[in-house]
C-alpha cells in the first residue's frame, strides 16, 4: 500500500498571511494539493498533517483523508507525526507539501516507482544559475553540474522512512536529508517547473493563471393592472405607475443581472434559488437576489468584473436614473459603479415591447478566478 502524508501545518511566515487558505480555482491552497494526491491511481490513503487555524477546515473540506492531526514546532516534527499516524501495512510513504499546489500526476508516479526501485526518491530540477557559497569572508562559486533545486513529494520504502524519522536529530530541511544521515542515497527523478513552492506572494501570481467566463442573463415582465404597483428597475424606484408583475418586486433589470451571474459560474438560474412559488420571495426586494448570486458564485472563487445591462423598454426612462441605478447594482454585489454599464433603447414600436406591454432587460456578466 503506498501512502501519502500532506504537510500542511506551515506559518506562512514569509508570505505574510495564511498563504494554504488563499484560493486557487475555487478551492484553498491545501485543498488542490489533496487533490493531487488523492485522486492519484497510485496511492492508496493520504492523511494531512495541520496547524491547529485549519484542522476544523481540513476535517471538514477533505473528508476523504485518513486522519487530519495538528502538525509540530517544525517541518520535521510534522512529518514525523505524519508518518508515525499511518498504517503500519504501508509499502510506500510519500511527503509532499502543501504549498506546492501544482504538483502533476507524472511527478507522483515517478517518484514513487524511483522509491520502490532505489528505496527513496525525489524529484529535482538542474540548477541553471550560478551559485556562490558565501561565509567567513569568504566566496566559492559552486560547480552548478552537481546541484540541484528540491522538490515533493518525496518518498521511501515505508521500513526505511521510519527509521530515518526514529533516528532523530534536528535540523533537517527535508525527508531525504533524514534518510541521507542514515546511509539512504535517494534517486533523483526529473522535477516539473511548475511544481513550484508557494512561498512569497509573488508565487502565486506568477503561476496563477485567470480564468475569465461570461454570462448571458434575460428577463421580461409585463405591466401589472394594479395602478399603484411601485415600478422598480436596477433597484431604484421610479415615479411612473403601474409598475411590473411579479411574485417579487418583478424587477426585470436585476433579475437578468442575477442570471447572468449564475449562468456564468454554471450555478443554475434565478428560478432555481429563488422560486416564484415560495411565498419568502412575495414582493421580496430583488437586490438580496443580487447580493446571494454574488456569494454563490464567490463560494467557488469567482470575482464579479463586469456587469453590462440593456433595457428594451418605451417606458419609464433609464438614462435620467442610470447613475443611481450603477451605484445601487454595485452597492448589492460588491463592487465598484464603474463595473456596471447600463444602456436602455425603445422597441420602435415593434411587438409587444414596442406596444409597451411590459420590459425587457438583457445582461452580460463578467467573471474571474485564479485557474491554476
Amino acid at each position: 500500500m503506498t501512502a501519502a502524508v500532506l504537510l500542511a501545518a506551515g506559518s506562512s511566515t514569509r508570505y505574510g498571511t495564511d498563504k494554504l487558505s488563499e484560493q486557487i480555482g475555487g478551492q484553498p491552497v491545501w485543498l488542490k494539493s489533496f487533490s493531487a494526491l488523492v485522486s492519484h491511481p497510485g496511492i492508496d490513503v493520504v492523511g494531512i498533517v495541520t496547524s491547529a487555524s485549519l484542522l476544523e477546515d481540513c476535517a471538514r473540506l477533505a473528508p476523504a483523508a485518513l486522519f487530519v492531526i495538528e502538525g509540530g514546532s517544525d517541518r520535521q516534527s510534522s512529518s514525523r507525526l505524519g508518518v508515525e499516524a499511518l498504517p503500519e501495512d504501508c509499502d510506500i510513504i510519500l511527503i509532499h507539501d502543501a504549498a506546492r499546489p501544482w504538483v502533476s500526476e507524472k511527478v507522483i508516479s515517478d517518484v514513487i516507482a524511483a522509491a520502490k526501485r532505489s528505496g527513496a526518491a525525489f524529484p529535482g530540477l538542474a540548477v541553471t544559475d550560478t551559485i556562490k557559497q558565501i561565509g567567513g569572508g569568504e566566496v566559492t562559486t559552486l560547480d552548478r553540474s552537481k546541484l540541484c533545486a528540491v522538490q515533493t513529494p518525496q518518498g521511501a520504502h515505508a521500513d526505511l522512512m521510519r527509521r530515518a524519522h526514529a533516528s532523530g536529530g534536528a535540523g533537517a530541511v527535508d525527508d531525504m536529508m533524514l534518510l541521507e544521515r542514515i546511509g539512504i542515497a535517494p534517486e533523483r527523478v526529473e522535477g516539473d517547473r511548475d511544481n513550484r513552492k508557494i512561498t512569497h506572494r509573488d508565487d502565486m501570481t506568477q503561476l496563477a493563471a485567470e480564468e475569465t467566463r461570461m454570462g448571458l442573463g434575460y428577463d421580461i415582465h409585463r405591466f401589472s393592472d394594479d395602478p399603484d404597483r411601485p415600478m422598480i428597475l436596477g433597484g431604484v424606484e421610479f415615479d411612473d405607475r403601474p409598475g411590473l408583475d411579479g411574485h417579487s418586486d418583478a424587477d426585470s433589470l436585476i433579475h437578468a443581472v442575477v442570471d447572468s451571474i449564475l449562468g456564468a459560474a454554471g450555478r443554475g438560474d434565478i428560478g432555481e434559488h429563488f422560486p416564484n412559488t415560495d411565498p419568502e420571495w412575495k414582493n421580496a426586494p430583488s437586490s438580496i437576489f443580487l447580493t446571494a448570486a454574488a456569494e454563490i458564485v464567490g463560494q467557488d472563487g469567482w470575482q464579479i468584473r463586469h456587469i453590462d445591462v440593456s433595457v428594451v423598454a418605451e417606458r419609464p426612462k433609464i438614462l435620467p436614473k442610470r447613475e443611481e441605478i450603477k451605484t445601487a447594482i454595485a452597492g448589492a454585489l460588491g463592487i465598484n459603479s464603474e463595473q456596471v454599464s447600463i444602456k436602455a433603447t425603445t422597441n420602435e414600436g415593434l411587438g409587444a415591447l414596442g406596444r409597451g406591454e411590459g420590459v425587457a432587460a438583457y445582461s452580460a456578466a463578467t467573471i474571474t478566478r485564479t485557474a491554476r
